[in-house]
């Protein structure tokens, strides 16, 4: 057993006891009941399973949890898929989601849906060029895989939500 303090969606949890094997994907899902965040393949290849890692620093990046122990969570700050709509109020990048069908099953959307998130972040701290638009996009959602082949979609979501606001996403 080892002591875990996490911040998730901005609510404190903890310091609880978990077990040593306990994998954040489980934790998450069994424990706090937040089951957005899906078990895809069981070995971090898929990333249904990715949540927001917010550092201190103020950068962000995605984190598979399906092999991964919670205890390596320890002190950190995550959001999950549950996390971005504020007041039942979904984001710019949710509704985009939903234009553009970006689902089919919606197995892999939550991954999708953080690594987006990210995406948006990060270029709103250090915008692209145009012309890099769609590589920096394919680039950043590479590694999740959709079984319903949605790649298209998922790109074209989150492509439109950038071109939304081109002076904050764009050089």
């Amino acid at each position: 057993m080892t002591s875990l303090a996490i911040t998730i969606n901005g609510r404190v949890y903890g310091p609880m006891e978990v077990r040593d094997d306990l994998t954040m994907n489980d934790f998450l899902r069994e424990f706090l009941g937040l089951t957005g965040t899906k078990f895809g393949c069981g070995a971090a290849q898929c990333l249904a399973c990715a949540v927001i890692v917010d550092p201190p620093d103020g950068t962000s990046y995605t984190n598979p949890t399906c092999i991964v122990p919670a205890v390596n969570f320890n002190g950190k700050v995550i959001r999950t898929v549950e996390g971005h709509a504020k007041d039942n109020v979904l984001t710019a990048l949710q509704k985009s989601f939903i234009e553009h069908f970006a689902f089919q099953c919606g197995y892999c959307t939550p991954g999708f849906l953080n690594e987006g998130q990210v995406l948006l972040e990060r270029l709103a701290k250090k915008p692209v060029a145009r012309a890099d638009l769609d590589e920096t996009i394919t680039e950043a959602l590479n590694g999740h895989l959709c079984r319903c082949t949605g790649y298209i979609k998922y790109h074209q979501a989150v492509r439109d939500v950038i071109l939304a606001d081109p002076a904050r996403y764009l050089t």
